[in-house]
């Protein structure tokens, strides 16, 4: 009866020893499928961070320097912004929601939410507009590799105390496309297919 005992006090302890390295190898293939499937999250932002900045750029250049200064006067469309003022406040916004996901102060030259006074041609409004898309760039590599949460931007819609860095990121992106769609009816209402409609 004792060598039985004994035997079942090995038997388990063996098992228990299975198992134990079992769950420890769980353990290590979950923490391996989380940065997996966080790498994964990261690149599907970058990704559509970048088909974002292609159709913003695409459609601010697609505009005529002319018309940057064209806003919608009739009917409830009063007091809007100019197509250059809107593209210079979604970049703006950028810069702002890039600094916060940073957890840094925008740079200086970067204005306030409306951007700066002094960027007013074209040429000037399309590389303010590059630079805010790569200063949010910036934003996403350091996604996962800092502290999760931040304080929120002034301007921001969120309106909690702290936020993670990757909603501040999304965020930037749907309010780039808000302005999308804005920037397509100015393109049109001036006889500019915008470029991602072509064939």
């Amino acid at each position: 009866m004792q060598k039985m005992k004994s035997l079942l006090m090995l038997v388990l302890w063996l098992t228990s020893g299975a198992t134990l390295a079992q769950v420890g190898q769980q353990r290590v293939d979950a923490k391996e499928t989380a940065s997996l499937d966080a790498e994964r999250e990261k690149h599907a932002l970058q990704v559509l961070a970048k088909l974002t900045e292609k159709v913003i750029v695409s459609a601010a250049d697609a505009m005529p320097a002319d018309k940057y200064g064209f806003a919608p006067t009739d009917g409830e469309f009063k007091g809007v912004r100019t197509f250059g003022k809107m593209v210079k406040h979604l970049s703006a916004t950028n810069y702002i929601l890039a600094a916060a996901a940073l957890g840094e102060e925008p740079p200086a030259d970067a204005g306030d939410e409306l951007g700066p006074k002094a960027v007013r041609t074209k040429d000037e409004i399309l590389r303010y507009l590059k630079g805010s898309f790569a200063y949010l760039d910036k934003a996403m590599e350091v996604i996962g590799q800092k502290t999760v949460s931040v304080k929120s931007s002034p301007i921001s819609p969120l309106k909690s105390a702290e936020v993670t860095r990757l909603a501040l990121v999304v965020e930037s992106i749907v309010h780039a496309f808000d302005h999308y769609g804005q920037m397509v009816e100015y393109l049109r209402m001036n006889g500019v297919v915008p470029p991602a409609s072509r064939p």
